[in-house]
């Protein structure tokens, strides 16, 4: 009997040596394919005849290849191949991904992790949180469904269910995702992160939101760090100023504010009642400039008759304003005493640093001795007395030295140090900040340039010309190389041409150097006066008036009795023509000085009388309506 218990009693030993034996690597069985490094306590519970379960406990280590888990307590079944690991449960993988969490079920086969409970997955750079993750560390791809957080730096992602790639670091949020940063709050049904680059790319109907935009698009890319952007959707952008920029593509770069949107692109801009579409504009949001091209049409609203323009390429951008009322205060140290220097001009506007500098070192109405501050750079304007250099650090700049890219800018600071001149017994001894750019959004500031091909389309009135230039301050539409303007029945032309606007209403046009107008009679007959220039005005859209000078002025007018039946033909010259219309006729002509001319009869009109010298009837060039200006 004692030998037979002794019997068993080796089987047993013999057994538990076996399945120890099978924890070494060199097998395929579950115990031999997990190391195990560190168990305090272990113990081996035998459930069945084939299956005998390894615990560990007090701080359980084990290793399956390259991978180490490690956890408070665990479970090894050699006959599933399966590990239960619980409390701080952590599992490393060559020591560059992490994963923690209080529950592990893990598939050593398949190398499927299940864990939960505050789960955290981290590349030691940005980090995954959830309470559920699926996790196959072969494929390295895991699903969360019960909701997840990647947090990178102040950079918050969140959404129900999601999956995390380990190759690429990448992050597939879906359902009610949300990224919350210091700048940006990021709305999406779905979306692509990458823990390493930070740029998030979006597939889905998505918001964006930050101090200086808002932006819906479907699909595209956002740099977390640099807040630069890419979409290839149809996408909308508002800005902080109100207003709307939409493409079918849009690039964006947060720092320089540049935009490049390609394709159906509309720029609407409320504040200054325009609309600009192109297929390709070029804008920045900080100097609130563009370039329009490829088929560019801009929309100058007006409440009744908005004008359309026509151009190979449209260009706008604002002056800069700049007031001031007080100045620095000079302490002279030869003479004792403070010196309140003399107040400055109330008002200017600039295109430009280099206007700015041209400006303040020859505007008359600045004293020699005058200080200005420009956006905290002061400037010393004394030429009387000898000076010596005098090293300034970042704050100052000499007028009349070449001034560094960014002055002018709104709110810039000057970025090096700059030499400016003192004399030597005189010293800054206090200033102010007195001298401010008007605000971006000042409409009165925006001119407009429009070159090559410059078609103008208005329900009243209609012009083609080379280029154009438009300044919102005084709403001249001035009309350069070859222009043409017609109103109504009438054409007129010259080798420059301003037209003046009023209320945003054709009001007045001067016409100079070969300035001619041809009124065409609904009989065909063709009404013609030349000059030098000419001067003309608009009654509801229409020209009623208009005076002709030059050396000498010629006309060509089918004159008409009180049956308005035709009568002949006047062939006159004189120093001044005063033309006046009537229905979009010429009714009356009233020459002035030195006047000479001949009638003829309407059936005695020589065929060599009939035209004046440059006369030439363009209405094949006139725009017909505005629908023209889009082809």
């Amino acid at each position: 009997m004692r030998f037979i218990k002794l019997y068993l009693s080796l089987l047993l030993i013999i057994a538990s040596l076996v399945s120890v034996a099978q924890t070494q690597p060199s097998d395929t069985t579950a115990t031999r394919e997990f190391e195990i490094i560190r168990g305090p306590s272990m113990r081996s519970i035998k459930i069945d005849s084939l299956t005998t379960l390894q615990t560990i406990a007090g701080g359980a280590i084990i290793k399956q290849k390259g991978t180490i888990f490690k956890s408070d307590s665990l479970v090894i079944n050699p006959v599933t191949h399966i590990v239960e690991a619980f409390g701080n449960v952590e599992i490393n993988q060559g020591d560059t991904l992490f994963t923690y969490g209080q529950y592990l079920k893990y598939l050593g086969v398949e190398k499927m992790a299940y864990m939960k409970k505050n789960v955290k997955l981290t590349d030691r750079k940005s980090t995954l949180f959830t309470q559920d993750l699926d996790y196959n560390l072969s494929s390295g791809i895991g699903n969360f469904y019960n909701g997840g957080k990647v947090i990178e730096g102040k950079n918050i992602i969140t959404s129900v269910n999601g999956t995390y790639y380990a190759d690429t670091k990448d992050v597939y949020f879906k359902k009610d995702v949300r990224a919350d940063g210091p700048k940006n709050k990021i709305r999406a049904d779905s979306l692509l992160y990458n823990m390493q680059t930070k740029i998030a790319n979006f597939i889905s109907q998505t918001n964006i939101k930050n101090a200086d935009v808002e932006i819906n698009t479907t699909q595209g890319s956002y740099d977390l760090n640099t807040n630069n952007s890419y979409f290839t959707s149809r996408t909308t952008v508002k800005d902080s100023s109100g207003r709307i920029y939409v493409a079918n593509s849009m690039a964006m770069e947060d720092k320089s504010g540049n935009a490049q949107m390609e394709g159906n692109a509309v720029v609407i801009d409320t504040a200054n009642n325009f609309v600009i579409l192109a297929n390709q504009i070029f804008l920045n949001k900080k100097n609130n400039s563009f370039l329009a091209t490829r088929n560019p049409v801009l929309i100058i609203k007006q409440k009744d008759d908005s004008t359309y323009i026509a151009a190979d390429t449209i260009y706008s951008g604002i002056n800069l304003k700049v007031e001031t009322n007080d100045i620095n205060i000079i302490n002279d140290s030869a003479a004792g005493k403070s010196i309140a220097q003399g107040k400055l001009i109330k008002s200017i506007s600039i295109n430009d640093s280099a206007d700015l500098k041209n400006r303040f070192s020859n505007d008359s109405t600045l004293n020699k001795t005058d200080s200005i501050s420009i956006n905290r750079a002061t400037v010393i304007l004394d030429t009387t007395k000898k000076f010596e250099p005098l090293k300034i650090k970042k704050d100052s700049i000499l007028i009349n030295a070449e001034p560094p890219e960014n002055l002018g800018v709104k709110d810039s600071l000057l970025k090096r140090d700059t030499t400016i001149y003192s004399d030597t017994t005189t010293k800054v001894h206090k200033h102010q900040d007195t001298l401010k750019i008007k605000p971006e959004n000042d409409s009165t500031l925006r001119y407009f340039i429009a070159f090559h091909h410059v078609r103008i389309f208005n329900d009243s009135l209609q012009s083609v010309c080379d280029s154009l230039f438009l300044s919102a301050k005084d709403s001249v539409f001035r009309l350069y190389k070859e222009p043409v303007v017609w109103s109504g029945h009438s054409q007129v032309s010259g080798d420059t041409i301003f037209l003046f606007t009023k209320d945003k209403k054709p009001f007045r046009f001067y016409a100079f150097n070969n300035s001619m107008v041809i009124n065409r009679t609904y009989e065909g007959f063709y009404n013609q006066v030349s000059g030098k220039t000419t001067n003309g005005y608009f009654i509801d859209g229409k020209i009623d008036y208009a005076r002709v000078r030059g050396s000498q002025a010629e006309s060509i007018w089918y004159m008409q009795n009180d049956d308005s039946a035709y009568v002949g033909m006047n062939h006159t010259t004189g120093d001044v023509l005063d033309l006046y219309f009537k229905k979009q006729e010429l009714k009356k002509v009233l020459y002035i000085n030195d006047i000479k001319g001949t009638l003829y009869p309407m059936n005695q009109i020589p065929a060599d009388q009939k035209r004046l010298k440059g006369f030439n009837w363009l209405d094949s060039r006139r725009p017909k309506n505005k629908l023209e200006l889009f082809e």
